[in-house]
């Protein structure tokens, strides 16, 4: 698997912007077979930084009612990287 094909997007979210100012953890949506080595791989290619941990959340797609009966939104596999102290990443 390519370093883009293992990353699909950051997420920009107020949670994740805060973590990254203050904890230097930046959180991506990942393809749900990555493995946590394949993510620290593609993260340090695409971004040129040091990683020091991963930690994945697998995310279960939520279920909503509607007109037609009930649809469920797909299934995410998220990742929480941990930089080296003097590295950062520039995602907006």
């Amino acid at each position: 698997m390519h370093a883009t094909d293992v990353i699909r997007r950051p997420l920009v979210t107020e949670k994740a912007t805060i973590d990254s100012e203050e904890n230097n953890r930046y959180a991506f949506e990942v393809d749900r077979r990555a493995t946590k080595d394949m993510i620290r791989k593609a993260v340090q290619d695409l971004y040129k930084v040091r990683v020091e941990s991963v930690a994945t959340q697998n995310r279960k797609g939520e279920t909503r009612r509607l007109r037609y009966g009930r649809v469920t939104s797909a299934a995410v596999k998220r990742a929480i990287v941990k930089l080296h102290s003097e590295d950062r990443i520039e995602l907006i």
